[in-house]
């Protein structure tokens, strides 16, 4: 997809971080914009903060864990505007730590958001693109997490892995009916956003019970290396520039951080080779 001016993007995640820097340039571009987040508040900061673009704007209250609400959303999209051009799927969150030390409540909220999220945006939006007929395209932001073997947080990890395989199966299955949507899967190092903050939209019935982590020392270590990771990494707007580069360009893998290569390349080999990672 090349021409962006008065087609309709839908944009999960939008009212901060890499969402709002993809609605951002939708926005400059000329495109309708449907802000779609959690938190009221921070959707209506956003949609003020675009409106010296001139956009067309609508901003829609949507929980991407609950079907009914990614249903919701798509019908308000069709309703305001009639037709769908671009699908981001980027709200995400973090939580956990090991496998084992990850309470059941970070598994099924990690679970719920970053895989059934995109999942239910995927199911949901897909069927109404490819009715349309005309040139669409979808975005899943996954993370270089889901093409390494290791992360520190493993439902992290688990989901972004998952929207890797997602994604890769819908580009096959679109391209055996030589769809007009195309599909890309954003999988970036470290970027400047409030990704740790996320627990905040947390639901109360997914908080950690007390006393359910079993080791805060080493959790708060790894929160402050991340912390760090995240102030010096990538810029949203340096980001979405390979995003929108992909989008034109009908590419797959978007992999914005290359000094990231050589581990992925050494994943694939130990694969290949059957070897244990180092």
């Amino acid at each position: 997809m090349k021409e962006f001016k008065d087609k309709v993007a839908v944009i999960t995640g939008a009212s901060t971080g890499i969402g709002f820097g993809i609605a951002e340039r939708c926005a400059q571009l000329g495109m309708k914009v449907v802000l779609a987040g959690i938190n009221e508040a921070n959707l209506a900061t956003a949609e003020e903060q675009l409106k010296p673009t001139g956009a067309t704007l609508l901003s829609v209250r949507t929980d991407v864990s609950k079907r009914e609400d990614i249903e919701a959303l798509a019908q308000k999209t069709l309703e305001a505007f009639g037709a769908i051009h671009l699908l981001v799927n980027n709200a995400g969150v973090a939580a956990g730590s090991s496998v084992w030390e990850s309470t059941w409540e970070e598994w099924e909220w990690v679970m719920n958001v970053n895989l059934w999220g995109v999942l239910y945006g995927v199911k949901v939006f897909a069927p109404l693109m490819l009715a349309q007929n005309t040139e669409a395209h979808i975005v899943n932001v996954a993370s270089v997490a889901g093409l390494l073997p290791y992360h520190p947080c493993a439902p992290y990890q688990v989901t972004k892995h998952a929207v890797v395989a997602l994604t890769e199966n819908l580009y096959y299955s679109l391209a055996e009916q030589n769809a007009k949507v195309k599909v890309s899967v954003v999988c970036p190092g470290w970027v400047k956003t409030s990704i740790l903050k996320a627990d905040r939209n947390r639901p109360p019935e997914l908080q950690n019970k007390p006393g359910s982590i079993q080791d805060k020392r080493k959790r708060v270590a790894a929160y402050r290396e991340m912390k760090e990771a995240i102030e010096t990494g990538m810029s949203v707007q340096e980001l979405t520039e390979h995003i929108f580069g992909a989008i034109e360009n009908e590419q797959l893998y978007v992999l914005s951080h290359p000094e990231v290569n050589p581990a992925i390349q050494g994943r694939i080999e130990n694969i290949l080779q059957q070897k244990n990672p180092v």
